[in-house]
């Protein structure tokens, strides 16, 4: 790895519900996340987010500001991995939900309710950041 991959997430909230999907392969393999995954060359980051949410949950969006930023760094030195995240705020225009491309499941899950699926690390910060009374420990 020679540079830091950029990677995008959609924030899609709905009815008091996050989508999330349980990712099927590493890093996170079995693990809960937003839709995302890392930008293409020459795809700007909303369409990465559009294109993403697209494979892994068959649902169309439009999407909004940033909702949160930060990296995940795998172990090792060099590390094994390296993603700078970029989280969208993003809405749900149309499509039937399902899991695709390396998604597992799909589903909306209470935002009470996160913190009873095993996420993938950076979700504790992007959950606690954005409802930072408890939705997640």
């Amino acid at each position: 790895m020679d540079r830091p991959t950029v990677a995008v997430g959609a924030v899609i909230v709905q009815d008091g519900s996050l989508l999330l999907v349980e990712r099927a392969n590493p890093p996170g393999a079995g693990k809960w996340a937003v839709p995302g995954g890392a930008v293409e060359p020459g795809e700007t980051l909303a369409d990465a987010v559009v294109r993403e949410v697209r494979e892994e949950t068959g649902l169309a969006v439009t999407v909004g500001d940033l909702a949160w930023a930060g990296d995940s760094i795998g172990p090792g030195v060099p590390p094994a991995w390296h993603f700078t995240i970029l989280d969208f705020w993003a809405t749900s225009t149309g499509g039937m939900l399902r899991a695709g491309d390396d998604a597992v499941r799909a589903e909306w899950v209470p935002i009470d309710e996160l913190a009873s699926r095993p996420m993938v690390g950076t979700m504790y910060d992007l959950v606690g950041a954005l409802w930072p009374n408890g939705a997640a420990t």
